[in-house]
């Protein structure tokens, strides 16, 4: 049985974090998305409401599950029995970065490896710090997030 991790902060969930877990999750036996809980970053949206959102969007998924993590990822993947730690990658920019968070990651954990999956074609630009960006904007972020997201995003920040 492979088991994976998929880390992030998720905030705000998009479609294409959705579509990596939605690929991840036919790639492994089990696949835990882990929501990072960094309190140095001032995110949008509170742990509780990512881990809400997330579960909403990928209820259907059987071996998926949505969780709260405040530790290092590979921490986390072993404390679970977990060897594989899942990356996605937009562009040259996120792998350079990725690569180095691996090696460091390695250098933790040799036991724990990373796996890149390059994003679809289709969400190529979307980044969640753009998302939040164009919502100060009030921009149509529809094409961007789940509709149940997107409910959210407009209650908090005031529509538009």
């Amino acid at each position: 049985m492979v088991k994976a991790v998929f880390p992030g902060t998720f905030d705000p969930p998009t479609k294409g974090h959705i579509n990596l877990i939605k690929r991840g999750a036919a790639l492994f036996d089990t696949l835990d998305v882990v929501i990072a809980v960094n309190t140095s970053k001032r995110p949008l949206l509170t742990p509780q409401e990512r881990l809400e959102l997330l579960n909403e969007s990928v209820r259907d998924l059987p071996g998926v599950k949505i969780t709260l993590c405040n530790k290092l990822i590979v921490d986390y993947a072993e404390e679970n029995g977990i060897k594989v730690i899942l990356r996605g990658i937009r562009n040259v920019a996120d792998f350079g970065y990725e690569f180095e968070l691996s090696m460091m990651n390695k250098q933790l954990k040799s036991s724990i490896e990373t796996v890149f999956l390059p994003t679809d074609p289709r969400y190529f630009v979307l980044r969640s710090s753009s998302i939040k960006e164009l919502l100060s904007f009030h921009a149509e972020i529809s094409e961007m997030v789940p509709p149940h997201v997107e409910k959210l995003l407009k209650s908090k920040t005031g529509g538009y």
